[in-house]
């Protein structure tokens, strides 16, 4: 049945490379000069003409002062969103990121011509993942975690370290050989009066040493999931060949940018310094991250297809609690960023998970 509310005539859709299409088409005489009336209005309150008011100017006058082709213009950009939309819905495209578009016909009392490009989310065919998964992980399962003596020894020694006394140490005159010399000469003595010193949970040296060696333990266990989910990440992104459109590798390299400038700015160094100091320009490290940022985005759209495939979602109560979580250390974040994001870290992690019971 023909939709009677249809903004577009008709239209041809033609494959672009690096996942980007291009859309060509027209709309209809008799839609897109109904939107006379409001570019007139818009223009109308965006022009100041003496004597009359911003809102209040009459269209021969509006006109006389800014030409037929303004108000034209104006029609058509009212008319290309609508047309637009509906063209992405009703043929079903992932479109992402902002569309660019060429009016290439604007003459009154004809259609109204268009050529618009815009970036799709990639087709991809996903490898055998779960074959993978179990492949890395039996890898993984052939390194044993040991804790050593050596390890909760270097631990202690740290700890003894952080409460050494600084006093009669110029540390600004010393080099580092000398710093360490000093650092060694005032440790604390390790004994039962010291551990207990460092919090109610350590009773003894003997105490303080099984603990120690379990914290290592668990830290090592966290080290050898992460390099295996690394590998994991790594050996699925070998297995797609993938042409990722420019709009996901630089929303990447904006992530990432906006995270670094973070992280040296909590140093108490403004990025601009930082710069300075590294002799580099934004555009120089972002050229940097680029090989970085690609592998990131193409990792995504992989976990995101496995989660589809699988049927993985984080539930809402998950959901809703890691956005308060977020919003609690970044006040000023948008919500509706924060879901974004929390759906996807959830996602992740819970792909993640399926993943790791992956069996051949």
């Amino acid at each position: 049945m023909e939709n009677k509310n249809k903004t577009y005539g008709e239209i041809a859709i033609k494959k672009l490379d690096k996942s980007q299409i291009e859309i060509t088409g027209s709309v209809p005489c008799e839609i897109w000069e109904k939107y006379r009336e409001n570019a007139v209005k818009n223009l109308s309150e965006n022009i100041s003409i003496d004597g009359f008011r911003k809102g209040m100017i009459p269209e021969n006058v509006l006109i006389s002062k800014i030409g037929e082709m303004a108000i034209l213009d104006g029609m058509a950009e009212l008319a290309i969103s609508p047309a637009y939309v509906s063209i992405i819905i009703d043929n079903k495209i992932d479109a992402i990121g902002k569309p660019s578009v060429q009016i290439t016909k604007l003459a009154k009392g004809n259609p109204l011509e268009f050529r618009i490009v815009t970036a799709i989310i990639p087709e991809l065919t996903l490898p055998e993942y779960k074959d993978i998964a179990s492949k890395e992980i039996a890898k993984a399962g052939k390194e044993k975690i040991e804790v050593s003596d050596k390890d909760v020894e270097d631990a202690i020694l740290e700890v003894r370290k952080s409460r050494a006394s600084h006093e009669g140490h110029d540390h600004e005159k010393m080099t580092p050989e000398e710093h360490e010399k000093a650092i060694l000469d005032s440790l604390p003595e390790f004994n039962d009066e010291f551990v207990r010193g460092l919090g109610a949970d350590f009773k003894s040296v003997d105490d303080f040493k099984i603990k120690v060696r379990e914290m290592i333990g668990e830290n090592k266990k966290r080290e050898a999931k992460e390099k295996m989910r690394i590998r994991i990440s790594d050996a699925l992104v070998d297995a797609i060949k993938l042409e990722l459109p420019d709009v996901l590798v630089e929303s990447e390299l904006n992530r990432t940018e906006a995270q670094f400038k973070d992280d040296v700015e909590r140093m108490g160094v403004k990025m601009d310094d930082y710069l300075k100091h590294a002799k580099k320009t934004i555009e120089d490290v972002r050229k940097e991250w680029r090989p970085y940022a690609e592998k990131k985005a193409k990792l995504q759209l992989i976990l995101n297809a496995i989660a589809a495939k699988e049927k993985i979602s984080p539930d809402n109560n998950e959901i809703e609690a890691e956005i308060k979580h977020i919003m609690q250390h970044y006040k000023d974040a948008k919500e509706e960023s924060v879901r974004v994001y929390a759906e996807t870290i959830l996602s992740n992690e819970k792909v993640y998970q399926f993943l790791e019971q992956a069996k051949n």
